[in-house]
């Protein structure tokens, strides 16, 4: 059975009907995963900070194939040579809705609305939070720094970061780090948040392309398998305990590994040949499971709890 819906200013913005998003990650947020993630009524997202935007075309052009649904692009300005080529890559594909990342918001905002491109930027700070605004973003995507991927050296948690920030802006936020389930989404909606982000979640679905022993490491991981590379450095980053990101956790200048190392941990499943990106959520996912089933099971028990938690305490006088 199909869960209601949750109307919020994100939902209404992304044309979806759950405010649900998939988080950009590298050579994983392609078209199977991101057409899994909208036809279960979120918003998939298709990265281009790989930089192959012959391929990133092409899994565009295969989003339209295999959903009729809304889906969105995200810029990793990180990765970006040329502003003005990538805002008219992104637009000839006929994309409606950019998260931009990495970066100064305001080389990319005015451009892509000139092409009338919805943008959220990525941040993970209050300060980074008031440039974005300043540039005239239409919404934020405030990351924790417990989430997995590319992080601020001084990281702010989620429980800190997102009611910071909510507080002080009026546009829509969305939440990412450690969301995984609708409890947790729930939490987020509390703390100030009009949508979720769901990043080691998406990357141990069914239908996600890495390969199966990265999985299971985000399955068999506990809260605490999670190391934080290069805090001293940037960029900073977290991926999950392996020996070989262990091995280099105290270092303070962490080479990354080449992309042909990498790619055999992301779909050969070596996971002594570089990093396996994930966060502390890793803790609470116990299984691999269908896009569809993650999304429906999570907004399902976000209402559960958003009716249990105000039949608990509305109403209640000290």
């Amino acid at each position: 059975m199909t869960a209601a819906e949750i109307s919020t200013r994100v939902s209404d913005l992304l044309g979806v009907r759950y405010p649900i998003v998939q988080a950009p990650m590298g050579y994983i947020a392609r078209s199977p995963l991101a057409s899994a993630v909208s036809n279960a009524g979120g918003l998939g997202i298709i990265e281009t900070s790989s930089g192959q935007l012959e391929d990133v075309r092409e899994e565009i052009r295969r989003m339209r194939d295999l959903t009729d649904k809304p889906f969105g692009v995200n810029i990793a300005q990180l990765f970006v040579r040329d502003p003005v080529e990538i805002v008219a890559f992104v637009a000839e594909q006929g994309v409606r809705f950019v998260t931009t990342s990495a970066g100064d918001p305001s080389v990319l905002t005015a451009r892509l609305h000139d092409v009338g491109i919805t943008v959220f930027h990525v941040v993970p700070h209050l300060r980074g939070a008031m440039k974005a605004i300043a540039a005239g973003v239409d919404g934020l995507v405030v990351e924790g720094g417990e989430g997995g991927g590319f992080k601020q050296s001084r990281d702010v948690a989620t429980m800190v970061l997102l009611p910071l920030i909510c507080g002080a802006v009026d546009v829509p936020v969305i939440a990412a780090g450690g969301i995984v389930d609708g409890r947790s989404m729930a939490a987020a909606f509390v703390l100030g948040a009009e949508g979720v982000q769901m990043g080691t979640r998406m990357v141990s679905a069914a239908e996600s392309p890495v390969h199966s022993n990265w999985k299971e490491l985000i399955v068999r991981s506990s809260e605490t398998d999670s190391v934080m590379l290069n805090r001293w450095g940037k960029p900073a980053f977290r991926v999950l305990a392996t020996p070989y990101s262990e091995a280099r956790e105290r270092d303070e200048r962490v080479a990354f590994p080449a992309l042909d190392q990498l790619l055999k941990v992301y779909f050969e499943g070596d996971l002594d040949a570089g990093f396996v990106f994930g966060g502390q959520v890793a803790g609470r996912i116990r299984s691999i499971e269908p896009v569809a089933t993650i999304i429906d099971r999570t907004v399902t028990e976000f209402h559960e709890v958003m009716i249990e938690v105000a039949g608990r305490w509305a109403g209640r006088s000290s």
